[in-house]
Formats: structure tokens, C-alpha cells, sequence
């Protein structure tokens, strides 16, 4: 599904041509930091370093810093990318319209040329120094997520978070190939759970922000297919993604911490979804909101998932690499 272009009223169109009519500033370097999306880079990152921590053999920790600094260069490129294709979409998006480029503090083309450099330096990087597994991942996941997410699937179909979601799934594969030069199944396993997470965390935030995708002429699945249908959805896809959280435990990835956390958490995850399922969130759009928690009662519910679901999956991650560093399971 394609939504229509969002008709600007005439005060937005004033403000985009003056931003992107005239010449914009260079930016400081806190603007090019936030073109990183550091708060993406940093859940990246600590899933990357999972992945290598937990896979088999042992790195040298000046290989596995250059690793990790690969993979935060990678994330950090592509979410350049992506401000800098997105900066009329993000201008129109209250929760977005002070990102650098939707602002005009950064020019389009210095972030795309700040974000060409990055990925070209972090693949190379992975390359030399480490393997050519791990840096023909990270390259896919900067392919992926900047044209078949950002360019291709974000504007013309309610599924592109959930196929789209796949790029921000990589990096423990990636940390797991720089240790090894291989992708067994178990590196596919925590690849599996941010895949099957990253749908109900996205959607419940959705819930209570669909107008302004829908001004943006995004079609979140709110906005495509409505409320209860998304509802739905999230509690389906929380009852995959618990049971598949478990599976470390099967294949000896983690130990009796793990599936204390990964058996509670999902569980309570799973309250939470029901929670969802029977609020009436997203049945009357929050228009929107600037603070991502301050939301209307009805809309409780899903604020409160969005807000587990971080914490959730960051335990799960934190356990096992916890098991392998100071117990060495």
C-alpha cells in the first residue's frame, strides 16, 4: 500500500523552502553526532559486541574494539542515510522535525557525503583488519536499510517494518562473523529475536503517534490498517518472538541467568501485548506527540510495551554477554 503524498499546508511549504531553499548551515559537531542516531547506534553496537562475545572463539581485544567500531561506523552511516533521504518527512513528524537535516542545521548533501564516507571507511575497515564475512554483512545491512527500507518499503507498504527490520537483526550475526569468519544458526537465533521484537516495539509506539505518520504519509500499520488489526498483531507476533527468545537456551547459548530473564521477561512481554490487545490504543490518535511516555490514558498500554520492550530485549542481550564474560559459560 502507497499513501499519497502529504499536501503541505502553505505555512509547512514556507518553512521546508526555507530551509532547503537557501543554502544551510554546515552544522556542528553535535549535529553530525545526532545525523549518527546515537541512540540506535548504541543498541546496535551492545548487540554487535553480543554476538562476537558469545560466539566460540576468542578475539583479541584490540580486534574486537576495531569490530565494534566497524559495526557503530556501519549503524551510524546508515542512519545518516537515512535522516538525509527523510529530511521532508521528518520536518512534517513532531517526534522527528529536530533531527539536523529536517531542521536545516546539516544540508542534504553534507549528510550524504558524511554518511558515504562512513560506510565506505567502515566496510574497509571490517575488511582489512578482520574478515570478509563480517564486512560483506555490514554492507548488506547498510544496503538494506537505506534502499530497500528507507528508499524502497517505508512508503508503500504497512510491512516495512517488519521486512525492513532485518537491517537493525544483523549486527550480532556481524559480531559473531568477525569473531569466527562464519554464521552458524546460532548467530541466526539472535538475529531471530530483534526480527520477531522489532514489529511489536515499532507498532506500539505507532499506536500512539499515528497521526503524524499519517501527515507524513507513512503507512504504519495503524495508519494502513487500523487500530485493532495492529493490536492484533502485536500480540501475535509477541507469542513468536517470547518462545524463540528461549531458544539460546536449547543450543547452550546461555545459561540458568538467561532463561530465568528470557522465560519472566517474555512472559510479562506477553502481559503486556494482551494488555494491548484489549485497550482501545490508537483508537484515537495522539496527533503525534513530542515526548514519547506522555500520552492519553487510552494509549497506556502500548507506551507502556514500547517502554518494556527496550528494556527487554537489552536484558536479554546483557544476560548472555554477562554469562560469557564473567562466568565463561
Amino acid at each position: 500500500m502507497t499513501l499519497p503524498e502529504p499536501e503541505l499546508k502553505s505555512s509547512d511549504k514556507e518553512a521546508l523552502d526555507k530551509i532547503y531553499g537557501s543554502k544551510a548551515l554546515h552544522g556542528s559537531p553535535n549535529d553530525y553526532f545526532q545525523l549518527l542516531k546515537p541512540r540506535v547506534m548504541s543498541l546496535v553496537v551492545f548487540t554487535g559486541f553480543t554476538g562476537l562475545i558469545v560466539a566460540p572463539d576468542s578475539v583479541n581485544p584490540l580486534i574486537a574494539f576495531v569490530a565494534v567500531l566497524c559495526i557503530a561506523l556501519g549503524a551510524g552511516a546508515a542512519g545518516a542515510f537515512n535522516m538525509a533521504l527523510e529530511h521532508e518527512t521528518d520536518a512534517l513528524m513532531r517526534r522527528t522535525r529536530g533531527r539536523p537535516v529536517a531542521a536545516g542545521r546539516v544540508s542534504r548533501p553534507d549528510a550524504m557525503a558524511f554518511a558515504g564516507v562512513l560506510s565506505v571507511l567502515s566496510v574497509f575497515m571490517m575488511a582489512v583488519s578482520i574478515n570478509f564475512m563480517a564486512a560483506g554483512l555490514l554492507a548488506l545491512t547498510i544496503v538494506y536499510y537505506v534502499v530497500l527500507y528507507t528508499m524502497i518499503l517505508k512508503r508503500r507498504t504497512p510491512q516495512n517494518i517488519v521486512i525492513g527490520g532485518a537491517a537493525g537483526a544483523f549486527p550480532p550475526v556481524i559480531g559473531w562473523a568477525a569473531a569466527t569468519g562464519t554464521a552458524p544458526v546460532e548467530a541466526w537465533i539472535l538475529f531471530a529475536i530483534i526480527f520477531l521484537w522489532t514489529p511489536p516495539h515499532s507498532w506500539a509506539l505507532a499506536l500512539y503517534t499515528t497521526e503524524d505518520y499519517k501527515n507524513a504519509g507513512i503507512p504504519m500499520m495503524p495508519v494502513a490498517k487500523g487500530a485493532k488489526s495492529t493490536r492484533l498483531q502485536i500480540l501475535l507476533y509477541s507469542l513468536i518472538m517470547a518462545p524463540v527468545a528461549c531458544l539460546p537456551i536449547a543450543f547452550h547459548m546461555g545459561g540458568a541467568t538467561y532463561m530465568a530473564v528470557s522465560v519472566l521477561g517474555g512472559a510479562f512481554f506477553i502481559f503486556l501485548a494482551v494488555k494491548v490487545f484489549l485497550s482501545r490504543a490508537g483508537d484515537h490518535p495522539e496527533g503525534g506527540e513530542a515526548s514519547l511516555y506522555d500520552v492519553k490514558r487510552e494509549a497506556k498500554p502500548a507506551r507502556d510495551l514500547f517502554a518494556f520492550s527496550i528494556l527487554y530485549l537489552t536484558a536479554l542481550f546483557a544476560t548472555l554477554l554477562g554469562e560469557h564474560i564473567f562466568t565463561g559459560f
